[in-house]
Parts: C-alpha cells; structure tokens; sequence
C-alpha cells in the first residue's frame, strides 16, 4: 500500500506535467494557462454550490432522525473533487468533475460504499472467529471479582494539622 501511494505521490505530477506540456503545444501556451485557471474558478464555484447542496441534505436527514451516512460520504467526495478541480491540471481536472457532479458522484460513492461493506463483513468475520477457546477463557479470566472484603465502618484516617 506504501508503495503504491508512493507511485501515485511520483507518477501523477508527471503526468499532469506531460498533459499540460502537450496542451500547451497543441493551443499554445496562454490559452493553456487560461484553460488552467478557468478549472480552477470552476471548481471554486462547483465546490460551493455542491457543498451547500450536500450541507442541507445532511441537515435534512439530521432533522428527519436517520443517520446521515450517504450524506458524509458525499460531503467528503465534494470537498475531494473541489480540491482536485483547484489544483492545475487537466487529469486532476477530469476526476475533479466526476466526483462534483452528482450523477457521476453517485456511482463512486456506491462503489466506495460497496468496498467498505466487503472490508467490514470479513473484519467482523476475522474478529468473531477470534473469540473463541482460548479468548473466551481469558474474557472470563478479566471479569472474575475477588470477594474478599474489608470493613470499612470504623472511622477513616484523621487528618492533624
């Protein structure tokens, strides 16, 4: 996993630096730097209208008394794509995009809901198999509660001054 986040942290400026160099070539080098900072307004704009947008939805489910995970989720994914699309970059600017527009928002919450689901079924899986023999035995071991007693009527220590 380290490596992999390793790559990513090498290979995505890389690539950004590539796209933009190819852009720049093929419109030249202002309208590169034009398209860049649009992206960016953009995905200034996109976050505050989405977020607002995803703010009373949580307050919605809130108010109605349900939990309101879909809405969190969301709430992340926005914020996530906002920061993309403010980053320069055309590739950034793509996932960007995917993730504030709702209709493609929806499809990477329910696969990253989806992942999450299989990742707690086998945890829980792991954890209750674990508790068995040896662990219940010392679960009880924990809980045991010595009986003896001392009487503690008398009076308490006396302070002197």
């Amino acid at each position: 996993m380290v490596i992999l986040l390793l790559l990513l942290l090498l290979l995505v400026p890389i690539a950004e630096l590539y796209v933009i160099i190819q852009v720049g070539q093929a419109i030249g080098a202002l309208p590169t730097i034009g398209l860049l900072i649009l992206s960016s307004v953009l995905g200034t704009v996109l976050l505050r209208a989405q977020g607002r947008l995803v703010w009373r939805r949580f307050r919605g489910a809130l108010n109605a008394g349900r939990a309101p995970a879909r809405e969190v989720v969301d709430g992340a994914l926005v914020i996530f794509g906002g920061m993309l699309l403010i980053v320069p970059g055309f590739i950034s600017d793509v996932f960007g995009l995917l993730l504030l527009l709702p209709p493609s928002r929806v499809l990477v919450r329910k696969a990253l809901l989806s992942g999450a689901r299989g990742r707690m079924v086998m945890t829980a899986a792991a954890v209750g198999g674990s508790v068995g023999g040896a662990s219940r035995a010392r679960a009880r071991q924990d809980y045991d509660v010595d009986s003896t007693g001392h009487d503690v009527d008398g009076p308490g220590p006396q302070l002197r001054g």
